[in-house]
């Protein structure tokens, strides 16, 4: 599964290229799609919970 992260520095992505282009419709297209994954990044946990190594303890 993807992370909150990825998933916003993708959207924040696809956004800068939309504003690039000089073509409406993929301009559309890219925002479009930015605002997806934006709804799936955020009802996600504000940190990635990714696997930890045993001798890593959990963050304060």
């Amino acid at each position: 599964m993807l992370g909150k992260t990825y998933l916003t520095k993708q959207a924040s992505l696809l956004v800068k290229f939309a504003a690039t282009t000089s073509d409406s419709e993929l301009s559309a297209k890219l925002m479009s799609k930015a605002a997806d994954l934006k709804a799936q990044a955020d009802p996600m946990p504000d940190r990635d919970q990714g696997p930890q190594a045993p001798d890593v303890s959990p963050a304060k």
